[in-house]
């Protein structure tokens, strides 16, 4: 069953994340991509930000591991919200869709919300990502993995 995934941008995770303290930011993009584009800094916060690949890069192949990974990750803390962040928010949905379905039938589950323009956004009109929004264009504390 696909469940409806609340989004929100870039600086309204921000004020969640900021706001409730169990609260958690899952970017699920490729380690290549956390590499070499970097990920959001929630040191600010007090925080960190989960890191559990959905696809694997180069074939792109789904990580058939994602919820139990995630679920280790957050390490039997609660979470409130589970926040989902990827480029520019397809593959963050999919994965938010995933998680909501596969904790659905838990007492009290966490809220799973996609942030829907990513850490790089929209392609601008140069064809470059990271410029007209997003995670980075809109300011917010990311750094070099």
């Amino acid at each position: 069953m696909q469940k409806d995934i609340g989004e929100v941008g870039p600086q309204q995770a921000w004020e969640i994340l900021s706001n409730d303290p169990t609260a958690r930011l899952v970017d699920v993009r490729t380690r290549a991509e956390w590499s070499f584009v970097g990920v959001p800094d929630l040191a600010p916060l007090s925080g960190q930000t989960l890191l559990v690949e959905w696809k694997s890069f180069p074939q792109m192949q789904r990580n058939e591991n994602f919820v139990s990974e995630l679920l280790t990750g957050l390490d039997d803390a609660p979470a409130s919200k589970l926040l989902f962040i990827c480029r520019s928010g397809a593959r963050s949905l999919e994965a938010a869709r995933l998680v909501a379905s596969a904790l659905g039938g838990q007492d009290n589950p966490p809220e799973c919300i996609n942030v829907a323009e990513g850490f790089e956004g929209d392609l601008d009109p140069a064809a470059h990502r990271g410029q007209s929004n997003g995670w980075k264009a809109a300011g917010l504390p990311w750094r070099q993995s």
